[in-house]
């Protein structure tokens, strides 16, 4: 093999540039399946009870309607963890916009038309749907997600924050917000026999193949998923949601192939939203601001059939070092869809309301914000006594301090005005876990003197393709135009989903593997490849059981310049920049991308994000994207992203980290933490609307 400049770090063009604007690259909807009919979901009006009857007799009259489904006349499933997936398997409705039928038929507008003919009778219930801190219902749960445990601590919390010189004791809050990614939820589906395809909309082909095999009681390798593209996820699409077990009962039912789309509005119910937290942050410190006691609970929401619980106050068990720790979650479950994973799942919530606190404390003590986190930097992990792997979060914060111009600042609030703008600035510190998990992957060279690289990836917008394409040719020794990506496909074997910012970590240490396996067995031919090819396989499961104990973490540090109007109370991002220490930087162009991406989520958090509840219904009404609001360019005037030339041979034989999550995190406490500075009035609600503003300034 030949040395050729290394790729890894540089920014080429993304390979599927041209596909994305072009209109070329096809995605879930857009498979030209021959014969295919349409099937559209009948969502219950009731937040709690029981389907009586469905009538579809109005339904089936229409023309171009072939059946109407419900709990009664579908394929049986097999139980699943995920009870969300147990779709028309119950004549019970566990909450508002739950599937309770289905229309199919020969074209979309029929299958819609005929939805609407169909009329449910109810027995309805009484429900519980509001987040309240004095419900007798809640409990402490003993497990988190990703398997972090419910409550951690060590010391004795509460006789140091009794006993230290300075503390804070401050409730936040965050609302629940939905993923709403560009692609709507989206499959198409047939049956050959006892074996299932699905176009899918995905994050995990090979993971959510397997899931939905296990429920329909299906062979290994039954099922399998196509998601060549997919139109963002923020995690919706990182695991099978009801409108895929829909199309795959439509499609057993009929006979036929099957296509489903979402709507904007049925997504708000039916794929999964961030929970809405109550978080209590008590902090202990002494008068030089090194910590003395950490404490921190958060109340959160799940439905009464999932028991999930969000990994809000994980962070805080690693951030600063403190010898007494009280960290715990609580839980209410409810009358409501489930929760789950949405970007940064656990640290955007539970960040923004440690990194406040720090905030607040900085000012109680008359010290500057970023020397107070410089003061509590922890040398081992202060949870589990294991030494990071690396840990440059000062880095980070030296490094934006200087880029942002934090020098010049005026430490007190409320004293900087533009004309009728308040001025101010802030400053969060942003983590998250280096996740990986086992995969493998596959590498042919054929004689052609080309390479093809098979995983069962999903690029979801991030640039997946290209990062491994560098990894493959900077292992290979070729350049990157003779390497061909593809992923996407469950056939290709086990690989992890792309969430969790592990995407990169695990699949590119399978890739690069499976090169070097390559290239000893083109040594050992003398670089001679047979006509029919040559391939090696990895599998990294031995690997990652072989690793070394270490804490591993994304670092960064956020700042934002803000401007709020004395009248009216309208918040402005003059500036947000953030710094990050995240292993080695695959491509620095898709990188930027992904922390810009981040940030700008952290933006929609801070001032814009929040489904209101109406509790006589028990569901969201703002459900769309004409009400839900989202960040657009408007909403910030300069955002920069950069990052720390970080090594660490501890993670992989690629040095990642992961990239897609440390960006959101630590943007909102940012953001609010610059409001407190420029009004003098402290933020401690999400999103940060006009009317919280002026209510703050005019009582504070």
């Amino acid at each position: 093999m030949t040395t050729l400049d290394k790729v890894v770090g540089r920014a080429p063009t993304r390979i599927d540039g041209r596909e994305k604007v072009t209109g070329a690259a096809r995605y879930a909807y857009e498979y030209p399946v021959p014969n295919a009919v349409y099937v559209w979901p009948v969502q219950a009006t009731i937040a709690r009870g029981r389907v009586r009857a469905v009538h579809g007799g109005a339904a089936l009259a229409l023309p171009g309607v072939i059946a109407v489904l419900n709990s009664g006349n579908v394929s049986r499933l097999r139980p699943a963890d995920d009870a969300e997936l147990a779709v028309l398997q119950s004549a019970d409705v566990a909450y508002r916009g739950q599937i309770v039928a289905a229309v199919v038929a020969s074209t979309l507008e029929g299958a819609r038309e005929a939805a609407s003919a169909v009329r449910v009778d109810y027995d309805e219930q009484e429900h519980d749907v509001v987040l309240s801190p004095d419900n007798p219902r809640i409990f402490s749960p003993r497990k988190a997600n990703a398997g972090f445990p419910g409550t951690v601590h060590w010391g004795d919390a509460e006789s140091a924050l009794t006993a230290a010189p300075a503390g804070v004791d401050a409730t936040y809050t965050t609302p629940a917000e939905h993923a709403s990614p560009m692609e709507p939820h989206a499959t198409i589906a047939f049956w050959e026999g006892e074996t299932l395809t699905l176009y899918n909309a995905d994050q995990a082909p090979w993971m959510s193949a397997t899931a939905i095999a296990a429920l329909f009681g299906l062979a290994d390798g039954a099922v399998s998923i196509v998601a060549d593209h997919t139109g963002g996820g923020f995690g919706s699409k990182a695991v099978p949601r009801p409108p895929t077990v829909l199309a795959a009962l439509a499609a057993r039912a009929v006979g036929r192939p099957v296509k489903v789309a979402m709507t904007r509005q049925q997504m708000f119910p039916l794929v999964s939203y961030r929970t809405p937290t109550v978080q209590r942050v008590r902090l202990g410190a002494e008068l030089d601001g090194r910590l003395t006691a950490v404490w921190h609970d958060a109340l959160q929401q799940s439905s009464k059939r999932v028991e999930y619980t969000e990994q809000t106050v994980a962070a805080s068990r690693m951030m600063y070092a403190t010898p007494n720790s009280h960290t715990a979650h609580r839980l209410l479950q409810l009358d409501v869809p489930t929760p789950s994973w949405m970007r940064a799942p656990g640290e955007a919530p539970g960040m923004f309301a440690l990194e406040s606190a720090m905030d607040e404390l900085a000012y109680a003590l008359g010290m500057d914000p970023v020397e107070l986190r410089v003061v509590n930097e922890p040398a081992l992990d202060p949870e589990s006594g294991l030494p990071f792997s690396s840990r440059n979060l000062i880095a980070c914060l030296r490094e934006g301090a200087a880029r942002f111009g934090w020098a010049g600042r005026d430490p007190a609030p409320g004293l900087r005005r533009q004309g009728r703008w308040l001025v101010g600035t802030g400053v969060a510190s942003s983590t998250y876990p280096v996740l990986t998990m086992a995969s493998t992957a596959t590498v042919r060279a054929e004689p052609t003197g080309r390479f093809v690289v098979e995983i069962a990836a999903a690029d979801i917008g991030t640039g997946a393709r290209t990062a491994l394409a560098q990894v493959a040719a900077d292992e290979l020794g070729v350049p990157m135009d003779r390497i061909t990506v593809l992923v996407g496909r469950s056939v290709f074997g086990p690989a992890p989903f792309a969430g969790g910012s592990m995407g990169t970590a695990s699949w590119s240490w399978a890739v690069s593997k499976a090169c070097r396996a390559l290239v000893r067995e083109l040594d050992e031919r003398a670089g001679v490849i047979p006509p029919e090819g040559l391939q090696a396989r990895a599998d990294t499961t031995e690997d990652l059981a072989a690793q070394e104990r270490f804490s591993r973490h994304s670092f960064g540090a956020q700042f934002a310049e803000v401007k709020v109007d004395v009248d009216s109370g309208q918040v402005r991002i003059e500036r947000l920049l953030g710094v990050f220490a995240a292993g080695r930087i695959v491509n620095a162009g898709t990188a930027r991308s992904q922390f810009l991406g981040g940030m700008t989520m952290g933006i929609s958090m801070a001032l814009h994000e929040s489904l209101q509840l109406d509790p006589r219904f028990g569901d969201f009404t703002n459900h769309d994207l004409a009400t839900y609001h989202i960040a657009s360019n408007a909403d910030v005037r300069g955002i920069e992203a950069h990052w720390i030339d970080e090594h660490d041979d501890r993670l992989n034989p690629v040095g990642v980290k992961g990239i897609g999550e440390v960006g959101i995190v630590g943007t909102a406490a940012a953001i609010a933490n610059a409001v407190f500075h420029a009004t003098g009035s402290r933020q401690r609600d999400l999103p940060i609307t006009l009317d919280r503003v002026r209510a703050a300034m005019h009582t504070g």
